[in-house]
C-alpha cells in the first residue's frame, strides 16, 4: 500500500512500540481496523541511542501477519547504511534514517530509493532544521523529532513546532510527520504547524478508544491542511 501522495494528506500512523509486544499481530490489526494509516516501527539498536527494541526478523514476521500496511521504519540507529537491503527484504515500505547517524544523507537516501523503498529523514530536537534543506528533492518525507529519540514518556517539544513551520511554508507539497508526546492535548500544535503524518504513541495505543483518538486526531490535522490550502 502506498500512502504518499504527490499532495500531503492526513496520515495518522500509531507507534506500535506502545502496543502488547506479546501479540503484536492483533494488536496492530486492531489499529489498522479502528483507522489508522499506516504503522510506526521504531527500530533502536543501543548505540544511537541507549534503548533497543527490535530489527528485520521481527518485521519480516509482522508483514506476513498484515499484509496491507504500510510500515514506515524510524531507524534510531547508529549505521544506518547497513540495514537498507534487510529492512526492505523484511517488508518495509518507508525508511526513515536520522541526519545525526550518517555520514552521507544523500548517498543514503539514493541507496534507500534504489532498492524500493520511500525516504524519510528525521532530525533530533539539538539538530537545526535547515540541514535537512539540502536532501528535500531526494526525500518523501521529514521528520521532525518533538522529543529526544530513544526514550519514552518525555515532555513535547513545543519550540520544535518551529521547524515544522518552516518546512511546511518551504516544501508546501512534502510529508512532514511529528513524533514524540503527540496526542489530544498537542495534536492543534502540530496541525497548525503544517504536520501532516501523525504519530502517536501511548496516546493512541494505550486509549480506551483508539479508534474516537486517532479521530480527533485526524480532524485537527485535516482542519490545517485545508486552511493551508486556502493561503
Amino acid at each position: 500500500m502506498d500512502i504518499l501522495q504527490s499532495r500531503p494528506s492526513c496520515k495518522i500512523g500509531p507507534s506500535i512500540l506502545n502496543a502488547d509486544l506479546s501479540n503484536l499481530h492483533s494488536a496492530c490489526t486492531k489499529l489498522l481496523e479502528d483507522g489508522a494509516d499506516y504503522l510506526h516501527l521504531d527500530v533502536m539498536d543501543g548505540h544511537f541511542v541507549p534503548n533497543l527494541t527490535f530489527g528485520h526478523p521481527l518485521v519480516k514476521c509482522l508483514r506476513s501477519k498484515v499484509p496491507e500496511a504500510f510500515f514506515d521504519m524510524h531507524m534510531m540507529v547508529a549505521d544506518p547504511e547497513k540495514w537498507v537491503e534487510p529492512m526492505h527484504d523484511a517488508g518495509a515500505n518507508q525508511y526513515t534514517f536520522h541526519f545525526e547517524a550518517t555520514k552521507d544523507a544523500a548517498a543514503l537516501a539514493r541507496k534507500i530509493r534504489e532498492v524500493g523503498m520511500k525516504v524519510g529523514i528525521a532530525i533530533k530536537p539539538g539538530t537545526a532544521v535547515d540541514v535537512v534543506v539540502p536532501y528535500a528533492d531526494l526525500v518523501d518525507m521529514i521528520l521532525v523529532m518533538t522529543v529526544e529519540p530513544g526514550f519514552g514518556g518525555q515532555k513535547f517539544m513545543a519550540d520544535m513546532m518551529q521547524k515544522v513551520k518552516y518546512l511546511r511554508e518551504k516544501f508546501p507539497d512534502m510529508d512532514i510527520e511529528v513524533d514524540g508526546g503527540v496526542g489530544p492535548s498537542t495534536i492543534d500544535a502540530c496541525a497548525q504547524a503544517g504536520a501532516n503524518m501523525i504519530v502517536s504513541g501511548s496516546a493512541v495505543v494505550n486509549a480506551e478508544d483508539p479508534k474516537a483518538v486517532m479521530s480527533l486526531l485526524r480532524k485537527s490535522v485535516l482542519k490545517s491542511l485545508q486552511e493551508y490550502e486556502i493561503r
